[in-house]
Order: C-alpha cells, then sequence, then structure tokens
C-alpha cells in the first residue's frame, strides 16, 4: 500500500478542533486496512512532523432508507493522531 493511499482526508469536527488546539491531536479518516505503523510513517512522511502516538477506531456504517428501499453506507476507518511535544500543528485551511 502506497504512502499517499493511506490518509484519505482530516476530520474536522467539533471534538476535532477541540483536541487540535488543546491536545495537539490530529484526527484523520484512514485507509481501512492500514494498521497503526503505516498511518505513523505515512502522517510523518506527508506532513513532516514526529508522531508521539496513534489510536485507531472502526466506525460501522448505518443504515439508510430511502422510502422502502434500504441501503448501508460503507465502514471506514478513523485515527487519532498525538503529535510528538514541540511539533508544529499541520494547518488544514492556510490556503484559505
Amino acid at each position: 500500500m502506497r504512502v499517499q493511499d493511506i490518509i484519505r482526508r482530516p476530520l474536522i469536527t467539533e471534538k476535532s478542533s477541540h483536541q487540535r488546539e488543546e491536545m495537539n491531536i490530529l484526527a484523520l479518516e484512514v485507509d481501512s486496512r492500514a494498521n497503526k505503523i503505516e498511518i505513523q510513517r505515512a502522517v510523518e512522511s506527508q506532513f513532516k512532523v514526529k508522531v508521539a502516538d496513534v489510536r485507531v477506531a472502526k466506525v460501522h456504517g448505518k443504515v439508510r432508507r430511502q422510502g422502502r428501499f434500504s441501503g448501508r453506507r460503507p465502514d471506514w476507518k478513523k485515527a487519532y493522531v498525538r503529535l510528538a511535544a514541540g511539533e508544529k500543528m499541520i494547518d488544514f485551511f492556510e490556503g484559505v
């Protein structure tokens, strides 16, 4: 698996924004096949920062209905990456 394919997108929520400011933790949606070591290497190589800790959580897709037809959203994986002390937080809105 390529390093560029592991990180899908950043998760921008109220909880993740609070964690970014207070605890130096970054929330990301990652490939569901990636493990903690691969996620750590991908973040360090793409953003040029040192990672202290990685926690992962699997999110199960919800069942959704449209009238009498039901479907299911896909399962995905979330990673909480804590940057090492003294590292500058990654800003996703620099160009905006």
